[in-house]
């Protein structure tokens, strides 16, 4: 168990998601040192609820060693769509290692075995690496989260329609990263989930349709559910377009599904629903 003076680095804690797991923290009366890329976000993390601020680059091995000084856990989500994101997670590890660091969450992904997705299979050799790395470890897994429709809220409110390039029938499982920043707290603060891999999602597996009927539902008033162009979603992600357009395929295909038992026994509570991360987006 991780004791109220030790120090937990959370990587990339100006990030939407890993800045969800500063606070859930906090809250337990650890140390938080938030790791940035930029000095200047670090008030809005301190405000987050981070103690201290480390500045560093995850391909900069000299930065990582400074961030990890006196470090006790890690906590670790990658940015998204890095072509090179086993080679910098792999990195982590290492740096972590060296630092003497014991503990090490991962968030991770659901099914890291799909070896068509590249953000699903730059994961698997992170993992690997913990795994021999001598250090305690966690593996989280969670599936598609709430807050990717935060974006498109507006847009949707305004026409009326939700529309994602894949087919409007994929089935998925989805997570409010609330909960998976709550489940990496008790990773990182307690023992019962040492070792452990764990997916992570709440309840239902709907299509693109059935959460149009929710969204209406809230809004009171109907909402369409339809496909967009891939191409379309995909400009202007640069280097991280091919990568967009196999999940979109993959997508189109295939659903992204899992169970909400584990996550509800992690939590001692309901996970957190689609409908009231809509009605909270409403408010």
């Amino acid at each position: 168990m991780t004791s109220s003076t030790s120090t937990i680095l959370a990587v990339g804690a100006a990030g939407k998601f890993a800045g969800l797991v500063v606070p859930a923290l906090a809250e337990r009366g650890v140390k938080v040192r938030g790791l940035v890329r930029d000095a200047r976000q670090g008030e809005a993390v301190r405000i987050r609820g981070a103690a201290e601020i480390a500045v560093g680059d995850l391909r900069d091995g000299a930065s990582l060693d400074a961030a990890l000084k006196d470090v006790d856990a890690v906590f670790y989500i990658p940015p998204a769509f890095l072509p090179d994101e086993a080679e910098i997670g792999k990195g982590m590890v290492d740096a972590a290692k060296r630092a003497g660091v014991r503990r090490f969450v991962f968030s991770s992904v659901i099914h890291p075995i799909l070896s068509t997705l590249g953000n699903h299979a730059g994961k698997a050799p992170v993992e690997e690496a913990l795994l021999t790395s001598g250090m305690e470890y966690t593996f989280l897994h969670p599936t598609v989260f709430f807050q990717n429709f935060t974006e498109a809220w507006p847009r949707i409110v305004e026409t009326g329609t939700l529309a994602e390039p894949w087919s409007v029938d994929t089935r998925f499982s989805r997570v409010d990263y609330r909960d998976v920043a709550e489940a990496a707290a008790i990773a990182l603060t307690e023992d019962r989930l040492l070792y452990g891999t764990f997916e992570l999602c709440a309840e239902g597996r709907l299509n693109r349709r059935e959460v149009a009927a929710v969204i209406g539902e809230v809004l009171g008033r109907a909402i369409k559910a339809e496909r967009m162009d891939p191409k379309v979603a995909s400009a202007g992600a640069g280097p991280g377009a091919p990568a967009l357009e196999k999940m979109f395929d993959w997508y189109d295909k295939h659903g992204l599904m899992g169970s909400d038992l584990t996550l509800r026994a992690i939590l001692g509570r309901e996970p957190r629903t689609l409908r009231a991360f809509f009605e909270a987006l409403n408010a």
